[in-house]
């Protein structure tokens, strides 16, 4: 991961980091690749796949949730009836919403992403660009293609209101090294938007259901926890499943709170580094002190990759010595 802060550079990697990593650099992939490994792995499994079809709400019995209505490609709706139902139906989740409220905090930011051909220097490492209020991520994902991403304040994504490409090119020019290698190469794919982020649900489970992914929350795309979330979050929901659908269902909530607690152990660590980030590339201030930091102690800076990468436990960043060096001291050396 490469970052940049106005003059300020740092570069961390895995293998660096002091902990023995899965593997030795991080993976990236297109999501067209990815979801059709998932998709393939799922049907191999024995499970039934029904595509081009929309979850348009929830069916529910004696008080809990017992299935899906859904639309297909022609317009028809029919009831799908489940013991248990998982929502992992996105940022945007109907489940979610149906289950509980959805709230959003601070920041709040909106992404435009596009896949790119001709992206001028790109190693084999993914760039983060820091500049103003938002930021710009750079992702080789094969060939001669870059996942380029965008994110600014979400007040700032209304200006793309019908002109989602051109507000991309026009304030990718406010990050001039990232323009400069951009300009001259062709979108592969359609500029998309998504968010705002900040985002997360009131209930992660109720009788009959549970949320996974970003459909239970997320935060900021900043430090590359989507897919992460979405597939650990899948592995720790799988158990309580299989022992809710073996039990009595009288116990069905009960045990899928477990699911819950869960995560809360899992993710906490994590979600209050999220939020630190966050809140720091919205201060200038605080975030050209921790890329003075990085750009001088390789250690952090490969420590706190190997944070962001899920294979060093984010409580060694989170000791008060580690966040003072990183955003305060530089205020006093100077």
């Amino acid at each position: 991961m490469l970052g940049r802060v106005v003059c300020a550079r740092l570069h961390g990697k895995f293998a660096l980091a002091g902990y023995c990593p899965y593997r030795p650099t991080g993976l990236s992939v297109s999501r067209r690749i990815l979801d059709d490994v998932l998709l393939q792995a799922a049907r191999a499994a024995g499970v039934e796949v029904v595509e081009r079809t929309t979850v348009e709400e929830l069916l529910y019995h004696r008080g809990g949730i017992a299935g899906a209505l859904v639309r297909d490609q022609d317009g028809r709706r029919h009831g799908l009836r489940a013991r248990l139902t998982v929502g992992a139906d996105g940022l945007r989740s109907v489940v979610a919403r149906r289950m509980g409220k959805r709230l959003h905090g601070h920041p709040r930011r909106v992404a435009f992403v596009a896949h790119m051909d001709g992206v001028v220097g790109m190693g084999d490492s993914a760039e983060l660009h820091v500049g103003g209020r938002g930021y710009v991520g750079l992702n080789p994902i094969g060939g001669d293609r870059t996942n380029v991403a965008l994110v600014v304040p979400a007040d700032r994504a209304l200006e793309a209101r019908g002109r989602a490409e051109g507000f991309f090119r026009e304030t990718l020019r406010e990050f001039p090294e990232v323009f400069a290698r951009v300009e001259r190469g062709s979108i592969a794919r359609s500029v998309l938007v998504t968010g705002p982020f900040a985002a997360w649900s009131g209930r992660i489970v109720a009788d009959g259901g549970a949320l996974v992914g970003d459909a239970a929350d997320f935060f900021d795309p900043f430090t590359g926890e989507g897919i992460y979330a979405a597939l650990r979050g899948g592995e720790l929901l799988a158990p309580y499943l299989m022992e809710a659908l073996a039990g009595n269902t009288a116990k069905e909530a009960g045990i899928l709170s477990g699911y819950d607690d869960a995560r809360k152990r899992e993710f906490g660590g994590k979600w209050k580094i999220e939020r630190i980030v966050g809140m720091a590339i919205a201060y200038p201030y605080f975030m050209n002190n921790a890329a003075k930091v990085l750009s001088r102690r390789k250690d952090m800076a490969d420590l706190l990759v190997g944070v962001a990468g899920d294979f060093i436990p984010p409580s060694l960043v989170l000791q008060p010595r580690f966040l003072f060096n990183l955003f305060i001291s530089p205020a006093f050396q100077n």
